[in-house]
């Protein structure tokens, strides 16, 4: 409550003063003195802009550097590390522009403002000076256009053979994980199949289908490929995976992916933050509906090793849920028991 006090007193205390520098001027206006006005307003804006180009540029250094760490997080993807370059690079070139504009910008406010005694410069045109700014601005951003193009061209490349496949949906107000089985091949979905309990809509008349399974947490190898199959089933969603410099958007009927390699696990990760209560998450950049905001999956980077033992001891949906056998068509139920391993007494 005294803080409000204190700030409503400033923006008084600032209305107040606002109000007699407009009083004095309307009544020197009134006796004819407007040169002397003009002049004398002229210098303390000119003092002001100085003034905030000092002030504000102190602040906008100090807060990047105390802040740094906070917007920059590790990198914990090969491909990571090549995003990086380019965007430092990107902010190199324009941060030292937006700078520089900014110091002439205030300056010649300053530098230049108006004086009776003095007569502005008739400067037509300079053709070699139009050559330079023109040509300077087009080669730099033709090397950024090209740099960028060069890192997007390796992150969208085509999947590797050996790619570990993970299929990732989200809908309203979360995402759903699908692994394929000892097979390594994702089965299809058919959206008429999505029911309360087979949120995949699984098909089941795709016998590479049958050892898929759905956990409950997210796993994935460090150092071995990563392809994320990526579908919604409502509306636009999006993946976002800030420390593997991840994002893809999930859309309705049409299919996304996004390959990658994890360079840190968890417990890695968690080390090198010296924070043991660290997991790496996935989250939700569309506002996709009022739960937008609870969209976040935890996921978690195992050696390689680990992970295939967390992998073997995975259920397949099929086994947690034998009631859809009933949805296997007749000639494939045999493959459907002998990849899930269950016992024909699930049948009747």
């Amino acid at each position: 409550m005294f803080n409000l006090a204190i700030g409503l007193g400033v923006v008084l205390l600032l209305a107040i003063l606002f109000l007699i520098f407009r009083i004095s001027s309307l009544i020197s206006v009134a006796k004819g003195n407007t040169n002397k006005i003009a002049t004398s307003s002229n210098k303390i804006n000119g003092a002001l802009f100085m003034l905030f180009l000092i002030g504000g540029g102190f602040l906008f250094f100090w807060y990047s550097i105390k802040e740094f760490d906070n917007y920059n997080l590790p990198v914990a993807s090969e491909h990571g590390s090549e995003y990086e370059f380019m965007f430092w690079i990107t902010m190199a070139v324009t941060g030292v522009v937006f700078v520089l504009t900014q110091i002439l910008l205030f300056y010649f406010s300053w530098k230049y403002q108006y004086k009776e005694d003095s007569k502005a410069l008739f400067y037509p045109e300079n053709n070699k000076l139009e050559v330079v700014w023109t040509f300077v601005p087009a080669v730099v951003l033709a090397i950024l256009v090209f740099t960028g193009w060069r890192v997007w061209t390796d992150i969208t490349a085509p999947a590797p053979e050996n790619t570990n496949n993970i299929e990732i949906m989200g809908y309203q107000f979360a995402w759903g994980v699908r692994y394929p089985g000892l097979d390594g091949e994702l089965g299809n979905s058919d959206y008429r199949e999505i029911d309360a309990t087979n949120n995949f809509g699984i098909d089941f008349n795709d016998k590479a289908a049958y050892d898929d399974f759905i956990p409950r947490e997210m796993h994935i190898p460090k150092g071995e490929p990563v392809t994320f199959n990526i579908r919604a089933r409502d509306v636009l969603h999006s993946v976002f995976a800030p420390h593997f410099r991840l994002k893809m958007d999930a859309v309705p009927g049409m299919p996304t992916s996004f390959t990658f390699t994890a360079t840190k696990t968890t417990e890695e990760m968690r080390e090198e933050l010296n924070d043991p209560e660290f997991n790496y998450e996935i989250a939700c950049t569309e506002i996709c509906g009022r739960g937008h905001y609870s969209m976040k999956l935890t996921l978690i980077v195992d050696e390689p090793e680990e992970y295939r033992e967390w992998y073997a001891e995975q259920e397949s949906f099929l086994k947690r849920n034998p009631e859809y056998l009933t949805k296997v068509p007749n000639d494939l139920k045999e493959v459907a028991l002998l990849k899930t391993g269950i016992d024909n007494k699930e049948l009747d």
